[in-house]
């Protein structure tokens, strides 16, 4: 059997840093904390250059010595694309600020940046040995799930809140996935998941209960980097539910750093939130390290509304260590921003990333951002995915077309 390299050394808890093995199957700590994976960084950095890289292909699998995969055989792909990072100089003309950047994560399977933690998690669960999994979703994640799922031979339960976009229900469906529908919220579904693990004999999949979908977000700091030439943006708005992308990134910056591939300069990360679903922006203005579950969450981004996160202290840490913030935006700030972006700079966000553009304009206004600094935001997913408002004027091909009405 090929092996892939790997510097593995051990699991640790996120709270009290225990160790805990590695090449057996995790979940959460013994104080219910998610674990990191830790590598021999030193021998990490002597095993590869950024030279290497330029040989490879394109794809996330090219950092595979920051990536906890042993055999080869074990990697499930279906096309982890690098993601482009597409600049948006006429929304920063109009609205007076530094450089903008999007990074359009929709290029990825499943067409969300999802793909990335569960090609992870799903890889790895065939390495060890998982024949079933199962996990709650707002939708994306679910739908990355199943196909990855699907394509590894594993088979998977999905579990959505009864409101989720159908076109990601029908997705999860289609792509293999046992697909139930629930009366509540996110972490409803993930207590169905949590009790039935006994009698379903399925692995929990849940945001950050496994080690290693926080490993495949990781992959978003590494790609950024080396996409701006082993640098780091100003600042970085991220769409915020679980936070694992966030907690990702924030790991492979200091690794990086570890290894020597970057200075110590860090982006000032910043948590982005609905106001209908703001549970780490409200503990950030009390100045806490802990959330409390948000009551009655709402909002048309589903993919951040996450009234309960698992990983809330080390999204509370990123963002307190970088100097960064957190920030709820409204609903209709959301659609604007979708809009704005769309007939601006032509690129269509789905409505998690249009909450970071309505976010850094905010911050701008508010000055919480400066006009000199260069801002990297997240498309999490393609706007395909989403509904759109009905558009188009009739021609009747029976009659003159009145071109001059067209004007």
């Amino acid at each position: 059997m090929s092996e892939t390299p790997t510097f593995v050394t051990h699991l640790e808890c996120s709270e009290t840093g225990k160790r805990y093995e590695a090449d057996t199957l995790q979940g959460l700590s013994e104080t219910g904390k998610p674990l990191l994976v830790r590598y021999d960084l030193d021998a990490l950095g002597k095993s590869v250059s950024k030279d290497d890289l330029l040989h490879r292909a394109p794809e996330f699998w090219r950092y595979r010595e920051f990536l906890p995969i042993r055999k080869a055989e074990n990697v499930v792909r279906l096309g982890e694309v690098m993601t482009p990072i597409l600049p948006a100089p006429r929304l920063q003309a109009a609205l007076g600020g530094g450089e903008i950047l999007i990074k359009d994560e929709g290029r990825l399977p499943t067409g969300s940046f999802k793909a990335r933690g569960l090609a992870l998690a799903v890889s790895m669960a065939k390495e060890l040995g998982v024949k079933r999994m199962a996990m709650p979703t707002n939708g994306n994640a679910g739908a990355a799930m199943a196909a990855y799922c699907t394509s590894a031979g594993i088979e998977s339960y999905v579990f959505c809140p009864d409101d989720t976009p159908q076109v990601n229900v029908r997705e999860i469906a289609l792509q293999g996935a046992h697909t139930y529908l629930a009366n509540g919220y996110i972490n409803d579904c993930g207590r169905v998941v949590g009790e039935g693990k006994e009698e379903m004999g399925w692995f929990d999949t849940s945001t950050l209960k496994e080690p290693y979908r926080i490993e495949g977000k990781k992959t978003m700091g590494l790609e950024l980097a080396e996409q701006l030439g082993w640098d780091v943006p100003d600042i970085i708005f991220y769409p915020t539910g679980g936070g694992t992308g966030l907690i990702g990134m924030w790991k492979a910056f200091a690794e990086l750093e570890a290894i020597g591939w970057i200075g110590s300069k860090r982006p000032r990360m910043v948590a982005v939130q609905a106001t209908g679903c703001a549970p780490i922006v409200k503990a950030y203005d009390e100045g806490s390290r802990f959330s409390e579950p948000w009551v009655n969450a709402h909002t048309i981004a589903s993919g951040i509304r996450v009234p309960a996160a698992l990983g809330d202290f080390m999204i509370l840490d990123a963002v307190s260590e970088s100097n960064g913030f957190a920030i709820a935006v409204e609903d209709d700030e959301i659609n604007a921003a979708q809009e704005e972006c769309a007939k601006t700079d032509g690129i269509l966000l789905c409505p998690e990333g249009a909450a970071t553009l309505a976010a850094y304009k905010a911050a701008l206004k508010s000055g919480q951002v400066s006009k000199d600094e260069r801002a990297l935001l997240f498309n999490c997913a393609t706007g395909l995915k989403y509904p759109m408002p009905e558009a188009g004027g009739f021609i009747d091909l029976k009659q003159p077309i009145d071109y001059a009405a067209m004007k």
